[in-house]
């Protein structure tokens, strides 16, 4: 019950965000020229959301130097994330790899069409069969939810804006040090932290234990410590931890709870396992 009402809340929000991009443009052209100008933005907006919306995962995929994973080439990878999606109750997903030592997930998508999870190689050597399961299962979670809806083309107009104050010239801190903080608000205001709790929640679900995503959070959390992370900190929200540092631009994009406290609230669902292992 509680999925379907996340899930209805952010296809709102994607539509929210859409309409804000094309009703801001057409109130610029009217109050930069009239109807007649404020009629052509409003056509630029129309096109640019649905640019977004049709070409955004595969924009941010190819941004990140993502490639397509062949079934041939993780043949149980794929089975275990055929098996998720379907324990979750979404489409197959397809999988990509991050040429990257530093251990990190991250999930794309729109509706209509089967989530992208992008896999590092670091984290596929990092991570033990059933902690990789638990980190397939949370982004899963986020394609049941359809954060995928909403965090895809927020990262992606964030990006753009900041992108934007690059073109500067010597005016670039100027435009970055007006547009940082209004991309930031967007992202802000549409992506909340609990996004994340309740992911992990449904990902203890999907796999029926919480311990392999916990596990999986501490690991990558250890590990991020020994391999140097340099990204634009606009896609802090895809990832499934936070790795950047938070200072400066990154703090302001920062949209995951400490790892400590999403570990403690993935125990507290099955309060007894140090009993249990010590049975074991």
């Amino acid at each position: 019950m509680r999925g379907t009402f996340l899930a209805a809340r952010n296809a709102v929000k994607a539509l929210l965000l859409y309409g804000a991009l094309a009703g801001g443009l057409f109130a610029l052209g009217w109050w930069l020229g009239g109807l007649r100008l404020g009629s052509v933005f409003l056509v630029v907006g129309l096109l640019m959301a649905a640019t977004v919306y049709w070409y955004g995962p595969r924009v941010i995929l190819a941004s990140l130097g993502a490639r397509e994973l062949p079934l041939a080439e993780a043949p149980a990878l794929h089975s275990a994330a055929e098996r998720l999606a379907m324990a979750a109750g979404v489409d197959r997903p397809r999988l990509y790899l991050l040429p990257h030592g530093h251990p990190r997930a991250l999930s794309v998508g729109r509706a209509g069409g089967p989530p992208g999870i992008a896999l590092t190689q670091g984290l596929l050597g990092l991570l033990a069969p059933a902690e990789l399961e638990g980190v397939l299962a949370h982004e899963l979670a986020h394609a049941r939810h359809r954060d995928l809806l909403v965090q895809t083309p927020v990262v992606l107009l964030a990006g753009w804006l900041v992108e934007i104050s690059r073109i500067g010239g010597f005016l670039e801190r100027a435009l970055l040090f007006v547009l940082g903080p209004v991309a930031a608000s967007v992202v802000q205001v549409l992506l909340s932290p609990k996004r994340e709790l309740a992911a992990d929640a449904a990902a203890a679900e999907i796999c029926t234990s919480p311990h392999p995503l916990a596990d999986a959070l501490v690991r990558i959390e250890q590990a991020m410590e020994l391999v140097r992370f340099q990204a634009s900190p606009v896609t802090e929200p895809l990832y499934i931890v936070n790795p950047f540092e938070p200072t400066g631009l990154a703090a302001m994009f920062s949209t995951h709870p400490p790892v400590g406290e999403r570990v403690a609230r993935l125990r507290a669902l099955d309060p007894d396992w140090r009993e249990k292992l010590r049975a074991a």
